[in-house]
């Protein structure tokens, strides 16, 4: 069992009180402006091009970034530490009994020392306001590497990978994810609203997204396209992407088997794909359950941008550090 701490004046969840993030963290996308949010896509895609032409600038010599993981992680470890490292900087990893979280230390001490000796964070943790409470101390750039709430690193990697499959502009493009209201959905709304794209979340009526993150939303975001279909083959119908993540994201394991249930009639086969437009691709967060969420026709075939996707949430990584650090 996780041991649940205290950080006392730092609002929890999705639904409290907003938190006023520091202008150099990256916590949730609703910190950050449509045209901030297009900037840093912008940096990363041209990261991207200079790295395939086997560029590698190295603005970050003598920076370092550490890492506090409480849930273990493939695509966010690799793709902060090979970023990091690629710009010229030193990576270090901590769990967060390593780092003093787990009741050893005050939160706000730790914070504090972190921003003495480090020059940026990464937190990938439960809570929302676990990377609240580091944030509003460390006096360095946080990045939120996933919680329980929010997940905008890897949002801000599918807007890449949607621009390159359609085009800078993605305003007016649909995107539906079939899945439940949860981190990533919630992060990929906010981006899709932020940039005016339409998003649909596809899923049974009791896996909608809560109404205090529909109302912070709409306020973030006058105007936001934001609707929800119960039905996979309507609410596909004609959309550019589609986008899915497990039925049971990590945690989650005791509601494995209500999931597998209540989600039965909403994997993405060939036959959905076949529902949205002829040039629709596919995402997925990673990892995958074949033969559940989706099929292996699908992640696998030639609509598929998954891994594309993978190796993006490196070049997003490079292009946050550079904005942050530079």
């Amino acid at each position: 069992m996780t041991e649940t701490l205290s950080f006392p004046g730092v609002a929890k969840g999705a639904a409290a009180a907003p938190f006023v993030a520091p202008e150099n963290c990256l916590l949730t996308l609703f910190d950050w402006s449509a045209d901030r949010i297009v900037g840093l896509l912008d940096l990363a895609a041209k990261l991207k091009c200079q790295y395939r032409a086997g560029e590698c600038p190295r603005p970050l010599v003598g920076r370092t970034l550490v890492q506090i993981y409480d849930k273990p992680s493939l695509r966010t470890r690799l793709s902060f530490s090979t970023a990091m490292t690629q710009l010229g900087g030193n990576d270090l990893f901590l769990t967060s009994q390593e780092a003093g979280l787990m009741g050893r230390e005050d939160p706000s001490d730790v914070a504090r020392v972190l921003g003495r000796m480090a020059d940026a964070v990464v937190m990938r943790t439960f809570g929302q306001e676990r990377v609240e409470a580091l944030a509003a101390d460390a006096g360095v750039p946080v990045v939120n590497g996933l919680t329980d709430e929010f997940h905008p690193c890897q949002a801000l990697t599918d807007l890449l990978t949607l621009r390159e499959a359609f085009g800078d502009d993605l305003s007016g493009r649909r995107i539906v994810f079939v899945g439940d209201g949860n981190n990533v959905s919630r992060s990929l709304a906010i981006a899709c609203a932020k940039l005016g794209v339409r998003f649909t979340l596809c899923s049974p009526p009791d896996y909608e997204f809560d109404e205090a993150f529909l109302k912070r939303l709409r306020a973030a975001v006058p105007g936001a396209r934001i609707d929800h279909g119960a039905m996979p083959s309507r609410a596909v119908a004609g959309a550019d992407a589609i986008v899915t993540d497990v039925w049971a994201s990590m945690g989650q394991e005791a509601q494995r088997d209500e999931k597998l249930r209540a989600f039965a009639n909403y994997q993405v086969d060939a036959s959905l794909m076949n529902a949205a437009a002829d040039d629709a691709v596919f995402l997925h967060c990673l990892p995958a359950h074949r033969g559940e969420e989706v099929t292996a026709a699908v992640i696998d075939g030639p609509q598929s941008r998954v891994f594309d996707q993978a190796e993006n949430r490196m070049h997003l990584a490079r292009a946050l550090f550079v904005e942050l650090l530079t």
